[in-house]
């Protein structure tokens, strides 16, 4: 199993070069960055990246088309794989924060998605076409001057409409938040999709949005947790009942408000849930700890691993260089 790191995508281009180079020195496969309401423009921010690096693969996540339409997603991703030789990559997906905050409605989003990857994908023929979907429509589309190979196209995916579509139209998905035992059920459901086009999960990429937070101060490491939980998809009561008792699932839904109001104020603290609710929380839905548990955290990506997972992606916080490099000491060896 492959490890990608997910890098802070307010961080600058030279910066995100520098960690990029890091992670391809330390025996990462990727590097992402998200596109965030408050984010750099995710494409042009790994430019410098894409010329100075050699091997590893990049890209944005995950990116929808409401607030870019698809034509200039594909502008901007086949000019990002031009400055990297074929080595970017893309997640699109069906929502996100910015659309939220410039009041969006994402709606039809399976079919929505789907058009977009189909748009991207024709685009990469160098050919003229005409695309006219429900939702989405181009006539004399051509990217004449493509000179590299195809940019592959992921969709960020969990539920069961989206990786039916996912299925039959990407090149693999990203799944987010998951633990294993749910991702497991996903990609059975894949499974099942892929072998009606004649392709199995061998042919197609799979991968997991998961967060790091590992220190020397293990409760350094628990509070930036709990600071960020808002964004590990937490107000899914399906994921939350794999862990969670109905009263301890019910507490967190009502208590929403105390999850955003701890991400805005960056504080751990959030108001009417308990400590041990928390750690449960922690537990099922990051890779949290110290140094001293290291062993446990491979362990826990060894599950993905088992089930069938090609690739976990990172995200880390704090300090990202030491990240990485821990990540690259320690746990891509133990994994290999």
């Amino acid at each position: 199993m492959k490890l990608d790191v997910i890098l802070d995508a307010r961080a600058s281009a030279n910066e995100i070069a520098k960690l990029g180079l890091l992670a391809e020195q330390h025996g990462f496969d990727g590097v992402w960055v998200s596109s965030l309401l408050d984010s750099r423009d995710p494409f042009t921010n790994l430019t410098t990246l894409a010329q100075q690096s050699s091997s590893i693969k990049l890209g944005p996540i995950a990116i929808n088309p409401w607030d870019i339409h698809p034509v200039r997603i594909a502008a901007s991703l086949y000019t990002l794989n031009e400055f990297a030789g074929g080595r970017a990559r893309v997640v699109i997906g069906g929502g996100g924060e910015a659309l939220q905050a410039i009041n969006l409605e994402p709606k039809r989003r399976v079919r929505a998605v789907q058009e977009c990857v189909e748009i991207l994908k024709l685009a990469g023929s160098g050919e003229r076409h005409d695309y006219i979907g429900q939702l989405y429509q181009v006539k004399g589309y051509q990217l004449s001057w493509l000179s590299v190979p195809m940019p592959q196209v992921y969709v960020g995916a969990n539920m069961p409409q989206m990786l039916r579509m996912a299925a039959r139209v990407a090149d693999g998905v990203m799944m987010s938040d998951m633990p294993p035992a749910l991702a497991e059920v996903a990609l059975k459901q894949l499974a099942e999709n892929l072998t009606d086009k004649v392709r199995s999960l061998n042919d197609f990429w799979s991968g997991s949005f998961t967060a790091w937070h590992v220190y020397a101060d293990k409760e350094q490491a628990r509070r930036e947790a709990c600071q960020w939980m808002l964004l590990r998809g937490l107000f899914r009561p399906w994921v939350l009942s794999r862990f969670l008792s109905v009263e301890e699932v019910e507490l967190v839904m009502t208590n929403a408000q105390s999850f955003v109001d701890a991400f805005t104020n960056r504080t751990h603290v959030i108001k009417n849930i308990p400590d041990k609710l928390l750690d449960k929380l922690v537990k099922n839905l990051t890779l949290t700890g110290s140094l001293d548990d290291l062993d446990s955290l491979i362990a826990h990506l060894r599950e993905y691993e088992a089930i069938g997972m090609q690739s976990v992606s990172l995200r880390i916080y704090t300090d990202p260089a030491s990240s990485i490099k821990l990540i690259g000491e320690h746990v891509i060896p133990a994994l290999n």
